[in-house]
């Protein structure tokens, strides 16, 4: 294992734990709350310590959770707080602790008996703030159906799977470009449209490290994964024609003069690379896709730990301008897909030693 890697790693991670408390300069940067930015650091977190052995990582992911639960007010249900239940279900997994499992039945019983659902039974995009009727975002994949997948193996309940793969094929029909293969933000049941038709650069990358994942928790090579990775690959053709020379993706993945972005640059470096380890893609010229994209988002890691270059939560746009003013700011969730960028460096490395 590279040491240059681990250490990277640790920055990063010193960087999330300084964002525990409740200091407001530190604005989107925080680990102290029950959402979908954490949710990702956590599970970016947590693969860390898969590849690492490090117990303190581990101490770490289960002080946070003993904190949260012990908390007297629960987190609102709606697709981006189920993101921090696929770690718990992770840590439920290697330590059996029994305290986490009603916690994680429980939003099992929800996602698949009153969350939401748009017409042919997807997931509807429901946040604290919006129901977001009859819409389909390709961030549920990443927030929701990795969650199930997991439960569905750690528990022993192949519905839970067969859940998130539909789940992946419905988005993969009313979401990717059947002409260049890229995906569009979401698509309305209710107007019948991809809002924008924006090629959003971290919404192609949830797919992107997203698929591939799926593949990794459940081990199937079923029907259903066969379509999903048919859609993964035309997807990676895509990504690989429109990387940018300095390897990272703009914003907009199709629009040039839009500006470069880590985080989605991070998930999809990992997808890649991952993607090459479990076979899913020939080594050239994958690999030194990834590398390249990796190599970028190391440089986007500053002295502190913090990686910059993120593009801040963006709801859905109506219009391309829309992704053009998001700002642009480190967040929880940029740390943690940089985390797993640098579990798959680590594998890499490891294997070249």
């Amino acid at each position: 294992m590279s040491e240059t890697y681990r250490q990277t790693a640790d920055r990063v991670l010193a960087m999330l734990q300084r964002a525990d408390g409740n200091d407001p300069s530190r604005g989107h940067l925080t680990m102290n709350n029950w959402e979908w930015p954490t949710g990702v650091a956590l599970y970016g977190i947590y693969k860390t310590y898969q590849q690492s052995g490090d117990r303190s990582i581990l101490d770490y992911l289960t002080g946070w959770y003993d904190d949260m639960l012990s908390r007297e007010q629960q987190p609102h249900r709606n697709v981006n707080t189920v993101a921090p239940v696929l770690t718990l279900t992770c840590l439920y997994g290697e330590t059996k602790n029994e305290k986490y499992l009603p916690v994680i039945e429980s939003w099992i019983d929800w996602v698949m008996k009153e969350m939401p659902r748009t017409e042919y039974g997807g997931l509807q995009h429901c946040t604290v703030w919006n129901k977001h009727y009859q819409q389909l975002w390709c961030d549920t994949l990443f927030m929701v159906c990795l969650f199930l997948a997991k439960a569905g193996v750690v528990l022993g309940r192949p519905e839970l799977i067969e859940e998130s793969e539909y789940q992946f094929l419905i988005h993969i029909r009313y979401l990717q470009n059947k002409v260049n293969g890229l995906f569009y933000h979401g698509w309305t049941f209710d107007r019948r449209h991809n809002f924008a038709e924006a090629f959003w650069a971290r919404g192609n990358a949830w797919f992107t490290a997203a698929a591939i994942e799926l593949y990794d928790i459940t081990k199937r090579d079923n029907a259903a994964m066969r379509m999903i990775r048919s859609a993964w690959l035309d997807q990676v053709l895509a990504l690989w024609k429109y990387q940018r020379v300095n390897g990272l993706y703009t914003t907009l993945i199709n629009v040039e003069e839009t500006y470069c972005e880590t985080s989605a640059t991070a998930a999809i470096a990992y997808g890649v690379l991952k993607g090459i380890r479990l076979g899913w893609l020939p080594q050239e010229p994958y690999q030194q896709m990834g590398m390249l994209s990796a190599e970028a988002v190391l440089g986007q890691i500053d002295e502190t730990g913090a990686v910059q270059g993120v593009s801040g939560g963006t709801g859905m746009g109506h219009n391309l301008q829309h992704y053009k003013d998001i700002i642009v700011t480190p967040t929880a969730y940029g740390q943690g897909l940089t985390f797993l960028m640098l579990t798959e460096l680590m594998i890499r490395d490891t294997r070249l030693d």
